[in-house]
């Protein structure tokens, strides 16, 4: 039987956590990771008419694009309506998950859908990050220690490389000590000179995890005061970023690209700011609300910038850099993106029953 915890999983390989925006709440947000799952439904945003149709069709998860509990709640009560619908969920055991900035940013997310659908060449992240910052601690132990040092450092999160774990090198030498005589050496004996055959033990790890490694090394070292080093290793660019830019494969009129995008997202209208028969091929995408990357945009010299929504000023600033925008709406940005992913999953997941869900619509509306 799958269980959420199941799921999580397969969503955090899909989109990475790691990718999300450090103001983002992701991951499984509400739930308990056992319990079994038959039915998960996917949707934009968790809403009153979302939830009734997860209770009435017996769903054990929502994919919410969206994160419930995005800011902090120091109530849950049926006085609000964001209380009814958690504690909803909560007394049909229906669990929330949400992978909302790490979904758009990922390999093969929304941002990445979009430009698919526009056919778009030489697709590249619009804003590259940083990578985690990263140390490399080395540790020399006997051979006696070898194998218990290691694990004990594997187990506190060093050793890590991509989808490599329990990584190491390792390398035989000779250290030397003399001990004085307050000490009490695990080898030989205080007041002379030791030489002993020593390995030499090297791991990446998390700047974040170094000091409980550090200490899950010392703990499982049988040396009174074991030599190591903690080297900071230099930040790198990390291989995805946020949004995307590429290229048509050749020129058109802004509102041409417009309808383009009109017709591939399934929008029932788009805003342009720019001259409507301006040529454009270089495009940069951020679905939902990003008009702060419209100045990345500017600085990659995309002829057009495509989002969700942006504010009033953002497009006066893009009119005064003369970079057209293109906004199809928010729910029309993130919504085929979100059915992708019921797709995914139900492919990963043949005996579950996944689907997007049913009742969800934009709320706005156009007369």
């Amino acid at each position: 039987m799958l269980t959420v915890a199941n799921l999580s999983a397969a969503l955090e390989s899909i989109a990475p956590l790691s990718l999300a925006a450090d103001w983002d709440n992701v991951g499984l947000l509400l739930g308990d990771s056992a319990a079994p799952i038959e039915h998960v439904m996917t949707c934009l945003s968790v809403t009153p008419d979302v939830v009734a149709e997860a209770i009435q069709e017996r769903v054990q998860l929502i994919v919410s694009h969206h994160p419930i509990l995005f800011r902090p709640t120091k109530k849950l009560t049926t006085r609000t309506p964001e209380g009814r619908m958690l504690l909803d969920l909560v007394q049909a055991g229906v669990a929330v998950y949400s992978a909302h900035t790490a979904f758009d940013n990922c390999s093969g997310g929304i941002n990445e859908q979009i430009a698919k659908r526009l056919g778009l060449i030489g697709v590249a992240p619009l804003r590259l990050g940083d990578a985690a910052g990263q140390c490399k601690i080395i540790v020399f132990v006997p051979d006696k220690d070898l194998g218990k040092v290691s694990d004990a450092m594997f187990a506190a999160g060093a050793g890590r490389i991509g989808q490599y774990r329990e990584c190491s090198f390792r390398l035989a030498g000779t250290g030397t000590f003399f001990g004085s005589e307050e000490t009490n050496p695990t080898i030989g004996a205080r007041g002379q000179r030791e030489e002993v055959a020593e390995w030499r033990l090297e791991v990446l790890c998390p700047d974040t995890l170094a000091e409980p490694v550090v200490a899950a090394m010392r703990a499982a070292h049988s040396y009174e005061e074991p030599a190591y080093d903690v080297y900071p290793l230099r930040r790198q660019r990390a291989p995805l970023g946020e949004g995307r830019i590429g290229s048509l494969p050749a020129p058109l009129p802004l509102a041409d690209f417009a309808r383009l995008v009109k017709t591939a997202l399934a929008a029932s209208s788009v805003q342009i700011v720019g001259a409507h028969q301006a040529a454009v091929q270089r495009i940069a995408i951020a679905c939902g609300a990003a008009g702060e990357f419209r100045a990345d945009a500017h600085a990659q010299k995309a002829d057009a910038f495509v989002t969700g929504e942006t504010r009033f000023h953002d497009c006066l600033a893009a009119e005064a850099d003369r970079i057209a925008l293109v906004l199809p709406g928010h729910y029309a940005s993130e919504r085929p993106g979100i059915e992708a992913l019921a797709n995914m999953l139900a492919t990963q997941f043949p005996s579950l029953a996944v689907w997007p869900s049913r009742c969800e619509r934009d709320p706005l509306t156009v007369l």
